[in-house]
């Protein structure tokens, strides 16, 4: 045999016996000096051996602070004040007050939540006789209510004639009566029913909840002895985020100037904040650890969470002045420019992976803020090391989100802006960006609109059944195991090609619908 033959064989036969790695642990993936994002990073499905349904979503926001929902919302000035945040509590997770405002006004609003009847809607539908049945329909579409009371005032207190439900207005669909007070009989039937009770104030909240159950309904109308509706409770999709008072948690967000420490103290004393978190895009600073410090001294039963910090080296100096979470990201945001100005940052994935990697190692949290824009990020980021996930632009739009619906191009929208655009900076948020002592303001984000995206009360629970389902693919019943997976190096990854991420997505279609649930 000549010496090429051998030469030959012994080559294939090298080849045949080298293994080749059947995608990569994350220590290799993201310790190649190459920052991903959530969409350059795919996941090798897992072993199921349980069901979605299985799936525990249940996290720590901070050291001491647990919640049943890891999606938290982001304290910018058009996405949460009063209003998402208590809505946000009563689906599992929380919601931090913007400091864009003065420091009575973030005072209201977080004694607001906290005052807010945990298990009671508080801006409930109220529907009048008089409305006409399309309007009610695209009332319930919008609002996120399935149900929704009718009384003959068309406000709490008045009496209550009946409810609305899906299936009630499918029965009267293509009647030619147009106003729901030419139906209000089919409901008044409804209403009397055995299957749609009422409640008094005497009734508990856990005996709320028992009866929803027991009846199989998803609203509770409570009524004084004259009929009039006192108020309405609605059925619990998820264990809300409770204090150890019963009320909802609620958090906010202060900076590091001299003023906030006296800002912490009246949420705290006035309003009894359960959570603040130090907001800034670069929190590794001497000012954010001296403003740790002082906070974990003047309060110590006050979870203080940290950041933003991309790096481990971040991370352990801001764990070391007393962090009790990190929130993670720098320049990933929609609305943020911050990459772009400044050249700092870090890809989202990498960002969380690395973060997570320090913060694991002691104990504390860390929220992956940015870059999120559906639930298969929800999943990366929680899967990478996360333990919440905080949305931005995904509850911008919203029904809850502050600010009022106007039509631009004949398109439903509501304001957009990033903390760092100019028009947050000329409200306050300049310190978030150490600018509010500097003659030239740079902007680090934009302002802009996006487009109404109904209520979180449909958009939350869609993004953790996804998740779920996401988990239940990975083969991780819930977030530790998850982690044990990615510590372990059982959990596999791969980087995708811009033709793999095309791949992934919808294509070679000449039109579609793409309906989330």
């Amino acid at each position: 045999m000549s010496a090429a033959k051998i030469m030959n064989q012994r080559t294939q036969q090298t080849f045949d016996d080298e293994e080749v790695p059947d995608g990569l642990p994350a220590s290799r993936l993201f310790g190649q000096g190459i920052t991903y994002t959530y969409d350059d990073v795919i996941f090798h499905p897992g072993h199921i051996d349980f069901g979605a349904h299985e799936v525990i979503l249940a996290t720590h926001l901070t050291k001491k602070i647990k919640l049943t929902s890891p999606v938290v919302s982001s304290p910018m000035d058009t996405v949460t004040e009063a209003n998402m945040a208590i809505i946000m509590a009563t689906l599992g997770g929380i919601g931090f007050v913007h400091y864009n405002m003065s420091l009575e006004q973030q005072v209201e609003a977080v004694k607001s939540v906290k005052q807010q009847p945990a298990g009671f809607e508080a801006n409930p539908i109220i529907l009048s006789p008089k409305q006409e049945l399309k309007q009610i329909q695209d009332i319930q579409g919008s609002s996120g209510f399935r149900n929704a009371c009718v009384t003959d005032s068309g406000a709490v207190g008045g009496k209550l004639l009946a409810i609305a439900t899906p299936k009630g207005l499918h029965r009267v669909e293509g009647q030619s009566a147009s106003d729901l007070g030419n139906v209000i009989t089919a409901y008044q039937s409804h209403i009397n029913d055995r299957s749609a009770p009422t409640a008094s104030e005497a009734t508990s909240p856990e005996e709320v909840q028992l009866i929803m159950a027991k009846h199989q309904i998803e609203i509770l109308p409570f009524v004084d002895q004259s009929g009039n509706l006192v108020k309405v409770a609605y059925k619990q999709i998820v264990p809300p985020s409770l204090d150890s008072k019963g009320r909802y948690l609620v958090g906010a967000a202060v900076g590091t100037r001299q003023e906030d420490r006296t800002r912490v103290d009246e949420l705290r004393k006035q309003a009894d904040v359960d959570v603040v978190i130090l907001d800034s895009s670069q929190g590794d600073s001497i000012y954010q650890i001296e403003m740790l410090q002082h906070l974990k001294q003047a309060h110590p039963g006050l979870q203080v969470i940290a950041g933003n910090v991309v790096t481990g080296a971040q991370a352990r100096r801001l764990i070391a002045a007393g962090a009790d979470a990190l929130r993670v990201g720098m320049g990933s945001g929609s609305i943020c420019t911050t990459q772009e100005v400044c050249a700092v940052g870090r890809g989202q994935a990498t960002a969380v992976y690395h973060v997570g990697r320090v913060a694991r190692a002691a104990g504390v949290p860390i929220i992956a803020d940015g870059g999120v824009q559906n639930s298969g990020h929800i999943v990366k980021a929680l899967a990478l090391g996360a333990s919440t996930v905080m949305c931005g632009s995904m509850f911008a739009g919203t029904t809850e989100a502050p600010g009022e619906y106007f039509t631009s191009n004949g398109t439903r929208v509501k304001k957009y802006r990033g903390m760092g655009s100019l028009e947050a900076m000329q409200k306050g948020s300049e310190s978030r960006y150490y600018g509010d002592t500097q003659n030239i303001k740079i902007a680090q984000g934009v302002s802009g609109t996006v487009k109404d995206k109904g209520s979180i009360r449909q958009t939350v629970p869609f993004l953790l059944q996804a998740s779920r389902q996401g988990f239940q693919d990975l083969g991780a019943r819930d977030l530790a195991s998850a982690h044990k997976l990615l510590r372990s190096g059982q959990m596999r990854l791969e980087c995708r090609t811009g033709a793999a991420q095309a791949e992934g997505g919808v294509h070679d279609m000449h039109s579609f619908d793409k309906v989330r649930w």
